[in-house]
């Protein structure tokens, strides 16, 4: 795609030691789309020298390095803040080791620009390659983030192939000391759902490459689960409180609730 690109939609990439597989993600990340921001969340493994000896060469693509490594969510919001002053509007994330679909970026993306209130989110398919205990892992998280949405529809919580209003994502991080870390994605969508951005599911297929495919995973089962948990728990709180707002809400058919 050419570097002039889109002036509303970006593509932001989180970053953090994803080996050699970053180049080829970026790569087919440009290939569909312009611009194309990486955000390198205090990688030590060289990959930010690489990814700006490309970002040199290409105007559609920006690379934009933080020294600490400080989180998913973190690295997230601040490439949404820069993307706010430079007057974008909505940003698709996705994973920089290859798991993520870069051909559907187009497809979402188009979604996003005819609906430009909701949020497009990944509704995930899994090949064999998928951990059979990560697949049903996440069933608990969907099943929780279901309820404390009053149903309002998102498929799954925990992929992050999908594209947030960048003013809506933003205030609902910028209230809250969470969503930092691994936790981001499933509390985005259940915020931004109480928010009234409604959710819609687009299949999309997702691959777990094996370490002889070049892949890097810094999922730790244990840990990531405690934070999962941890913050359903919090959710749940909120929820209770919200409960009588977002029945209305249902029973109204108000935002997210609405066809």
């Amino acid at each position: 795609m050419s570097s002039a690109g889109s002036s509303t939609h970006l593509v932001l990439i989180p970053s953090y030691n994803p080996g050699p597989k970053v180049y080829e993600t970026v790569a087919a990340a440009r290939r569909a789309w312009s611009p194309v921001w990486v955000v390198v969340d205090g990688s030590s493994a060289g990959t930010a020298e690489g990814l700006r000896a490309l970002a040199a060469k290409d105007p559609g693509l920006q690379v934009h390095v933080l020294e600490k490594n400080s989180g998913k969510g973190a690295a997230v919001l601040h490439g949404l803040d820069l993307a706010a002053q430079a007057g974008y509007t909505h940003a698709l994330t996705m994973d920089s080791d290859g798991q993520h679909p870069a051909d559907l970026i187009t497809n979402f993306m188009q979604r996003s620009q005819a609906r430009p209130e909701a949020m497009i989110l990944g509704r995930p398919v899994f090949d064999a390659s998928a951990p059979l205990l990560r697949v049903r892992g996440r069933r608990v998280s969907n099943a929780w983030t279901n309820l404390e949405t009053l149903g309002a529809g998102v498929a799954d919580s925990l992929y992050g192939f999908r594209v947030y209003p960048i003013a809506a994502l933003r205030a609902v991080m910028q209230r809250q000391p969470w969503m930092r870390r691994f936790d981001f994605d499933t509390e985005a969508v259940v915020r931004l759902a109480w928010r009234g951005v409604k959710p819609i599911n687009v299949d999309a297929p997702v691959k777990y490459l094996s370490a002889d495919e070049g892949g890097v995973s810094h999922f730790r089962y244990g840990r990531d689960n405690a934070l999962l948990t941890w913050m359903h728990t919090r959710l749940m709180v909120e929820f209770v409180l919200r409960l009588p707002l977002l029945l209305w809400r249902k029973l109204t058919r108000r935002p997210p609730f609405q066809a």
